[in-house]
């Protein structure tokens, strides 16, 4: 017999984090994102950045202007961006992966939470945007139907 808590919680849909927020709790948004990749099948796309930084805004368009790619990533990753900035770096959050050389950076986790890949994107990058081969084969390579 399912209790109201229980469905209440069997109700609570994943909101997810498409924004750099200072305030946000990144432990417990890893947390979340896990548990929905493992519900939903599929791996997390960890997003390191800050609002501060213009190649993350760079990112956010490139994904607008290739729609398909988009829905690719939406479809294979539960998408979390992390912030990172002078008023929060989430320095505990961030504590058990590989640090990080520039920003935006993409950590690959599996549904269970362990570290799959972390993906410096200054190799993705052309010009003043991405590589839309290369980022689709980075993608391709590290969603859970390959």
């Amino acid at each position: 017999m399912q209790t109201s808590a229980n469905a209440a919680a069997a109700d609570t849909k994943y909101v997810a984090v498409h924004d750099y927020d200072p305030k946000r709790n990144a432990e417990q948004d890893i947390k979340d994102a896990v548990a929905e990749a493992k519900r939903a099948n599929k791996r997390v796309l960890l997003e390191i950045g800050g609002v501060w930084c213009i190649w993350c805004r760079f990112m956010d368009e490139f994904f607008v202007k290739n729609p398909d790619l988009l829905a690719f990533r939406e479809k294979n990753f539960v998408m979390l961006k992390v912030n990172f900035s002078e008023e929060n770096k989430n320095e505990a959050a961030l504590a058990g992966y590989p640090k990080v050389a520039g920003y935006p950076h993409l950590f690959v986790l599996d549904a269970d939470g362990k570290l799959l890949h972390s993906q410096d994107t200054a190799e993705l990058e052309e010009g003043k945007g991405y590589n839309l081969e290369k980022f689709s084969s980075f993608l391709k390579k590290w969603s859970p139907e390959r």
